[in-house]
């Protein structure tokens, strides 16, 4: 589409809306990762048939009015993974967004168009979705500083589901700062604890480090040394005693019992053609047994105990954010499954446990992004955006 040089935004309309003439975020430009409504424009969420098949939205999410009412203004809608369904961005029928800070590579989905909006400059900010690491792994592949919310706090009514348990409202923003104005739009005070919550325990995810390999580790060894600094020692734990690669299925069995729960009526009647990985995934989901479902759900109530006793309620866990740089586009089917396994296991502890998580761009490693996490107890969104404009602004 015309001054679309990042390939960001949908291909059926980049449509601007104004927002209040004055408010904290007056003056500044989003854009809206196209599985939110927005009255009066459609939504595709990434497949040309869903986009056929469903009216236009008369109704705003909730999450796009509160930054419209703050003055922000929606500079358009952009590209997604299919319903969500991938971490890779590469839509098989409106193609991968530009990644501007590592040219040739892919910019993670599945909120893809939005982190490339934000990266290549088009937008002040932008949110997406997260489920398995839809923010956190493009804030990362972007050079981004991008949050998952703790689950819930943030309304994710008018817009499309993926797997409910696990999907939060997440945004991307270049400075720390921003990131933390839009928080404060977005996330209800009464609902999180406030910025002068006290982290107390810096925890080092061995098990998440030991995946990502000695090069990551060792490019993110400076800012994991700054947060040293701030809290004068740090403790190095195992999140998953059983394995990361343990919990990985666990959440991948969730979602996809979720994914076809909300999506499977619609596959069945309108057989929509999807692009691969999505489409074999959606495939898989059809045939999966409920006592898998079961069994994982019983399991998924384990890890969450794990971690809420790990952190307290002045624990910070500090992670990579994924496994290594973005992949190069075009790689093959085998190379974007392995690399899709290894960064859901760093990624699923905090969505099993419905935790935040915050991505910086912490460090570069063969001249691309690399972002290091930080993950706190339930509710401490807005000190994880305090923290991070102290430390890494």
């Amino acid at each position: 589409m015309p001054n679309d040089p990042l390939n960001a935004f949908v291909p059926y309309g980049r449509t601007e809306v104004a927002g209040a003439a004055d408010g904290p975020l007056a003056g500044l430009r989003f854009a809206v990762k196209d599985l939110f409504h927005i009255a009066g424009l459609p939504t595709g969420a990434g497949n040309p048939d869903w986009l056929r098949t469903h009216e236009v939205p008369r109704e705003t999410a909730p999450a796009v009015q509160r930054l419209l009412d703050a003055g922000a203004r929606v500079a358009g809608k952009t590209l997604t993974d299919e319903l969500a369904w991938s971490l890779a961005g590469e839509n098989a029928h409106y193609g991968t967004p530009e990644n501007p800070k590592a040219p040739g590579r892919i910019p993670g989905g599945s909120s893809s168009g939005s982190a490339a909006a934000v990266a290549g400059g088009a937008v002040d900010f932008a949110i997406g979705t997260d489920t398995g690491g839809s923010v956190r792994l493009p804030a990362s592949y972007c050079g981004l500083y991008g949050i998952r919310p703790t689950h819930g706090a943030v309304p994710l009514d008018g817009s499309v589901p993926l797997a409910s348990s696990f999907d939060t409202v997440g945004w991307f923003a270049w400075e720390a700062a921003l990131l933390r104005r839009v928080g404060a739009v977005l996330l209800p005070p009464s609902a999180t604890l406030g910025p002068d919550a006290a982290f107390r325990r810096l925890l080092v995810a061995e098990d998440a480090f030991a995946i990502a390999g000695e090069a990551v580790r060792s490019a993110l060894a400076p800012a994991v040394e700054r947060l040293r600094g701030r809290f004068g020692a740090a403790d190095a734990v195992t999140l998953a005693p059983e394995g990361l690669e343990h919990w990985r299925p666990v959440f991948q069995t969730l979602q996809a019992a979720e994914a076809w729960a909300a999506h499977g009526a619609w596959i069945t009647e309108t057989k929509p053609t999807f692009g691969p990985g999505v489409r074999d995934r959606f495939a898989a989901a059809a045939t999966l047994d409920p006592a898998l479902a079961r069994a994982a759900a019983q399991t998924r109530e384990g890890i969450r105990r794990r971690m809420d006793e790990l952190l307290g309620t002045d624990g910070l866990i500090a992670l990579p954010s994924a496994p290594g740089i973005a992949p190069l586009r075009g790689s093959s089917g085998a190379a974007v499954d392995a690399e899709r396994g290894r960064a859901l296991a760093i990624l699923c502890p905090a969505g099993l446990a419905g935790l935040p998580q915050l991505s910086i761009p912490a460090a570069r490693l063969q001249g691309c992004p690399l972002g290091l996490s930080l993950i706190g107890p339930r509710g401490s969104d807005s000190a994880l955006l305090a923290i991070a404009e102290d430390l890494f602004a």
